[in-house]
């Protein structure tokens, strides 16, 4: 039997601090990756810290691996061939938009990808389509443990 997501914690933020819902068609890429970074975060440490109690360097040191730009940028390049035409929209305004800041530490191409798959993260998660980002984020996490050799829960 399929587990439902019931991700109500979205809900409750916009309840209890009285905000308003909008459209995630109407923010701007660079914002749908502003809220898809902390998702993706969010979703990384919870995973890291699910292996157990760790000092917490250790546990930074692993979440590093999968944030990075180079890592995501590789995620979404596996996870391409799985996107609808609208999410590939979406990833396409993200990768394309123009940051102020510039990449540290990584390809402007790397840069950009990562920029895109965040992008598309923040947008399902305004969505509330919860269930195919979580999809998504696993086929990349599955493809980046066979590639680099993290090794992840599956």
């Amino acid at each position: 039997m399929e587990k439902s997501i019931n991700f109500e914690f979205h809900d409750c933020i916009l309840q209890e601090l009285g905000l308003k819902e909008e459209n995630p068609a109407v923010y701007s890429p660079l914002v749908l990756a502003y809220i898809g970074d902390c998702i993706y975060d969010l979703i990384i440490k919870t995973m890291v810290i699910n292996k157990g109690n760790r000092q917490v360097n250790k546990l930074h040191s692993e979440t590093s691996q999968y944030v990075q730009a180079s890592a995501q940028s590789f995620m979404m390049r596996k996870m391409q061939e799985y996107l609808t035409d609208e999410e590939h929209a979406v990833y396409r305004r993200g990768r394309n938009a123009k940051s102020v800041s510039p990449a540290k530490n990584q390809s402007i191409t790397d840069y950009r990808r990562a920029t895109g798959f965040e992008a598309l993260l923040g947008y399902l998660y305004l969505k509330k389509e919860y269930k195919r980002l979580l999809e998504l984020v696993k086929i990349g996490l599955e493809s980046l443990e066979e590639e680099k050799g993290i090794q992840g829960e599956k």
